[in-house]
């Protein structure tokens, strides 16, 4: 029986289908939405810029809470609602540490833009050769 369900979220249209998926295949457990804030790079422009605020990690939740808005609009349409979650880092690395937790991970298939996905790789595609649990991919 599944009964805690982990869905990575960001602002993509494919993360919002993989929230709604979660909500209608496992009605009865409890689901976490994640949102990763990514480490400082040169590429990463909004991680950067977090970074340098003087409290990275309330500048990180200040962020998410726009995402974790919408989140709990979509979970309230199903008479439901969703724990959140901010982690930091490596969005793969910490999507595959807090599936410990878990028993599946809800994921999109394609997030961000092309320049991103070449640069920042495939989140998906690592999660789903490295989780530890169960991880649906919604399109």
């Amino acid at each position: 029986m599944i009964e805690r369900v982990l869905v990575p979220m960001d602002e993509s249209e494919t993360a919002e289908r993989a929230l709604r998926h979660a909500l209608e295949a496992h009605p009865e457990a409890e689901i976490i939405v994640l949102h990763v804030v990514g480490e400082p790079s040169g590429m990463m422009g909004a991680a950067a810029s977090l970074a340098l605020e003087e409290d990275a990690e309330q500048a990180g939740e200040d962020a998410a809470d726009d995402l974790f808005s919408r989140a709990e609009e979509i979970a309230a349409e199903y008479g439901a609602t969703v724990a959140t979650e901010v982690g930091y880092g490596s969005a793969a690395k910490e999507i595959v540490r807090l599936a410990e937790a878990v028993d599946v991970v809800v994921i999109g298939a394609h997030t961000g833009g092309v320049a991103e996905r070449l640069f920042v790789g495939n989140v998906a595609r690592s999660i789903v050769q490295n989780s530890p649990v169960p991880v649906t991919v919604v399109h």
